[in-house]
């Protein structure tokens, strides 16, 4: 029988990956997505294709409210910074950040875990090719799941331990892309954009885009969600 696993799907190129690499491994795949009031909210349309596509046992959608809070260029009324190519991208920790978000989605997935008795989830943060966000690094997530083997009563009865994976925390974005393409994941379903157009459309200029577009050159492939 296969293992359970829950994994946290933006409808990302990252999380798409993580998803393949999940199944790779012989899990079964119980997926998880967020409207959190983010500006990109098209993410949730590739969620849904990808986990159809991708054979998730169950997508759920929770819905929260991180606009309550704001601070963030995604959940708030702050522009999204642009540039024209990945090099100009800051090292500093962007406003594309959202306070605590990996922490209250790793949260989320603990508790949907627990029910499931999962052991295991699935998060696709990088900490190479990424926007310099804290809640991406291999500290914080050895952080996490430590304290997911505390806070649970699972975690503090089972004979088994919760673990947090992370198969793309090391790889830059063009390594991610390889591996997907060997597990033939359709990146033509997924957006990484932060802030795309009425048509739900890349912008092309974000952190996220850059990263994406360069990945793909450095691979020398086209994006396939680009037409």
């Amino acid at each position: 029988m296969n293992k359970k696993a829950v994994l946290l799907l933006s409808g990302g190129l990252d999380s798409a990956t993580a998803f393949a690499l999940a199944e790779a491994q012989g899990f079964d795949v119980y997926a998880l997505s967020f409207r959190y009031g983010q500006r990109h909210e098209v993410e949730l349309d590739a969620a849904r294709a990808i986990a159809q596509k991708m054979g998730a046992k169950e997508h759920k959608i929770a819905e929260i409210d991180l606009r309550l809070f704001g601070g963030s260029a995604l959940t708030a009324d702050i522009a999204v910074p642009k540039h024209n190519a990945a090099h100009e991208i800051s090292t500093d920790i962007p406003i594309t950040y959202v306070p605590a978000r990996n922490t209250i989605f790793l949260s989320f997935a603990l508790a949907w875990a627990e029910v499931l008795k999962a052991y295991d989830i699935f998060i696709g943060v990088n900490a190479v090719d990424y926007s310099g966000y804290p809640d991406c690094r291999p500290e914080f997530i050895s952080a996490f799941e430590d304290m997911a083997n505390k806070a649970t009563a699972y975690g503090v009865e089972a004979k088994h331990k919760i673990r947090i994976h992370t198969p793309l925390i090391q790889l830059t974005k063009a390594e991610i892309i390889r591996k997907g393409m060997e597990l033939s994941v359709d990146y033509a379903l997924t957006i990484s954009c932060y802030d795309p157009t009425p048509e739900g459309k890349a912008c092309g200029h974000c952190d996220s885009c850059l990263l994406r577009a360069k990945g793909f050159q450095e691979n020398n492939i086209n994006d396939p969600a680009i037409r």
